[in-house]
């Protein structure tokens, strides 16, 4: 009788981890439990009254590095190729991204030359933070926060503008209390290894091995900066749901997890309500903190490390406009929190993919609210209603784009903790779980954007790893 593998959490990462484990040459039994109604977790692709796209969660997907090039390989194997939007390398999409700050627009230097030219919001070339990055000695902490390690290698202005936006564009979060070492490694690891970033990147780049295929080698040809799909970009997990289910995956919707409690012969009972599952071994796709409540309590010092892990809520609010035209063609902008403490930043959708415009007059951007005023709001126990988002995200497009007309469409969605936080010591909660599990010999894999990385790509390796660990065909997650 072969294994049974139980998969909690159909997001990104439980697709994913299911994928692969169905894969596998002698695949285990894999069953799929998702609480919820529908598949892909944050990922959510709602067409409009003209068939245009609009996305609630993630709207693109970098193909950069080994990880961009396995979500390619994984598209490529789901026969998606042909419904592929690329951004390629010379389109403004992918060569201009903006700061908001004094009340303007200001392009984000690129290129060699804009290293040496004053680029406003910054005061000084951004050559002069290079130079202090490359004279300044390696730090001797074992973290530190993300603000505090870029005023130190790169200055003051850019940790609070440019670092500080960064951190709420990616983590809705604060780039004081998030870590550097779990938020961006690869800045951690060069300082350490290299003792300078730059010359860190420099060295380190390109040398982790890629996977190939005509779409990897079309990308890289064509410098894509990032890409979707005609449909949305729920059309990957509703192909991987697809794919489960002609291997015989096993997928159960709408079966919230109400525990997980060890047997005597060392296999897990999952209590599903009125119903239960027995199981070999578990991946959890769940968020931290979801898990830690479903542990049972001989687990106890797992679900302590687990719980810490909090997440902070975003409003999204997609807005459609007829006829209307945007100031400047890019990616969009972010917001430092010290010119706005609602708005994260603002996606040009239209400008990226037009592919997904509906009529061909209208205009689709997307705004992020979130940060302390969200969390301020939800500690307070504030009314959070769909008009108070959509007030505020009409206010920041009529006067950060422009934009003073009344939309044509509107969606707004309020996500609840939806962006996990690797604040300060995020590494040592990871450490603490990880020899839990293996000195109490838990057939127990955790996966997903708890961990080690929030973007899509993050979730789907953290699924793949999953599966490899229980395989047994790789020795970590």
């Amino acid at each position: 009788m072969g294994r049974t593998v139980v998969v909690l959490g159909g997001g990104i990462s439980g697709l994913a981890a299911s994928y692969h484990l169905s894969r596998a040459p002698c695949p285990p039994k894999v069953v799929l439990v998702e609480g919820s109604e529908r598949l892909g977790g944050w990922i959510r692709s709602i067409r409009g009254p003209d068939g245009a796209v609009f996305e609630l969660g993630p709207r693109g997907i970098r193909p950069a590095g080994a990880l961009g090039a396995r979500t390619l390989l994984m598209v490529s194997e789901l026969g998606l190729d042909s419904e592929v939007l690329p951004v390629r390398g010379d389109h403004p999409a992918s060569k201009n991204r903006f700061l908001y700050v004094d009340g303007a627009l200001h392009p984000l230097p690129s290129g060699f030359r804009g290293l040496f030219c004053r680029s406003p919001p910054f005061s000084k070339p951004l050559f002069w933070a290079g130079l202090r990055e490359l004279t300044t000695p390696r730090g001797k902490d074992p973290d530190e926060s993300v603000h505090s390690f870029a005023q130190r290698r790169l200055g003051p202005e850019v940790a609070s503008l440019a670092m500080d936006s960064l951190c709420r564009g990616v983590f809705a979060g604060n780039s004081r209390e998030l870590s550097i070492r779990s938020c961006f490694p690869s800045l951690f690891q060069a300082e350490q290894t290299h003792r300078s970033v730059l010359l860190g990147l420099l060295m380190g780049a390109g040398r982790s091995p890629q996977p190939d295929s005509a779409l990897i080698r079309q990308a890289r040809a064509e410098r894509w900066s990032q890409w979707s799909l005609r449909g949305g970009l729920e059309t990957l997990p509703q192909a991987l749901n697809a794919h489960l289910t002609s291997r015989g995956v096993s997928v159960l919707r709408g079966q919230p997890v109400s525990g997980l409690s060890l047997q005597a012969e060392g296999c897990w009972k999952v209590s599903l309500g009125d119903s239960s599952l027995e199981a070999d071994h578990i991946i959890s796709a769940v968020p931290a903190s979801v898990l830690s409540k479903l542990l049972p309590p001989e687990a106890a010092p797992l679900a302590h490390a687990l719980s810490t892990i909090n997440a902070v809520s975003v409003a999204v609010v997609n807005l459609q406009y007829r006829g209307a035209r945007l100031p400047v063609q890019g990616f969009g902008h972010l917001v430092p929190s010290s010119e706005d403490p609602v708005i994260l930043g603002i996606v040009y959708d239209s400008v990226a993919f037009p592919e997904q415009d509906g009529s061909p007059s209208g205009l689709r951007v997307t705004v992020m609210l979130g940060g302390s005023w969200l969390q301020t709001l939800e500690a307070r126990s504030c009314v959070l209603s769909q008009e108070l988002f959509q007030q505020e995200a009409e206010k920041a497009v009529a006067t950060q784009l422009g934009l003073k007309e009344p939309p044509s469409h509107c969606l707004v969605h309020l996500h609840k903790n939806c962006i996990p936080q690797y604040t300060l010591g995020h590494w040592q909660k990871l450490q603490s779980a990880t020899q839990y599990l293996a000195a109490q010999k838990l057939p127990l894999t955790l996966a997903g954007a708890s961990y080690e990385g929030v973007a899509v790509n993050d979730c789907i390796e953290s699924g793949r790893q999953a599966a490899a660990q229980v395989l047994g065909t790789e020795s970590n997650i």
